[in-house]
């Protein structure tokens, strides 16, 4: 991690990857809507994210305050960075943000994100236990990242214990709509919304994932995050079938 960076790891934003803006695949310019004035106007994308328990640490520290604590301690942390390690430079926080941003997919250009059967990316090290929390556009001339070099940990798991912890069989192959296309969303989807669902607070499969035990986050940080996505998760199942709310 280069020294610059250390503002950031000491309030857990630990995976940063940064990028010359001319090297991005098509794909992921498209994806950022970025009009030719703009993309002109910046020379570097950079992805800050975090494994293990230190950020939700220190998220506790400074206290869950608004209505949406996480973003809201992540553009502080930004922006105190920002200011104090490359001052003088533009920049702008496109994630959080109202622009649609493939995060999983710059997960893949900087070699944090293998997929799983859960349809979480996974790490050799960390596991499934890392999160995307800012993407930034600069002006900056900051070292370009080299990619992690991880191979998937899912490739050499044979007994694939998170496939058997799904109460909702969302993970069986044998499945026509789980074979079809690798996952059965509806199937986890109807199971989460059930009064008194196991699964509304947390991901039993992913927590039967032995890979990153040491970087599991805390039990408080997992139903934190799930509790969160109920909500959307409800009107997504809700536009479908009018008739299960």
């Amino acid at each position: 991690m280069s020294a610059v960076f250390g503002p950031l790891a000491e309030q857990g934003l630990s995976l940063q990857a940064v990028w010359d803006i001319d090297t991005l695949p098509a794909d992921v310019l498209q994806g950022l809507c970025l009009s030719a004035a703009e993309r002109a106007s910046w020379r570097q994308l950079v992805l800050i994210g975090h494994h293990s328990r230190a950020f939700w640490e220190a998220l506790q520290r400074r206290g869950m305050h608004g209505s949406d604590p996480v973003d809201t301690f992540v553009a502080e942390c930004v922006r105190r960075w920002m200011a104090a390690s490359l001052p003088g430079h533009r920049w702008w926080l496109v994630f959080p943000g109202e622009r649609p941003v493939g995060l999983q997919r710059l997960g893949e250009l900087a070699g944090w994100h293998q997929p799983s059967p859960f349809r979480v990316g996974v790490d050799a090290e960390w596991g499934s236990w890392f999160a995307y929390r800012a993407v930034l556009l600069t002006d900056t001339a900051l070292p370009v990242t080299p990619r992690r070099q991880q191979s998937s940990p899912c490739l050499s798991c044979s007994a694939q214990p998170c496939v058997a912890a799904c109460p909702a069989g969302a993970l069986v192959a044998g499945r026509p709509e789980v074979a079809a296309a690798g996952f059965g969303l509806r199937a986890c989807i109807d199971h989460r919304l059930r009064p008194a669902s196991p699964c509304q607070d947390r991901c039993l499969a992913r927590l039967a994932c032995p890979v990153g035990e040491q970087a599991r986050y805390s039990e408080a940080q997992i139903a934190y995050h799930y509790l969160q996505s109920l909500p959307a998760i409800r009107r997504w199942r809700e536009a479908l079938d009018p008739q299960v709310a």
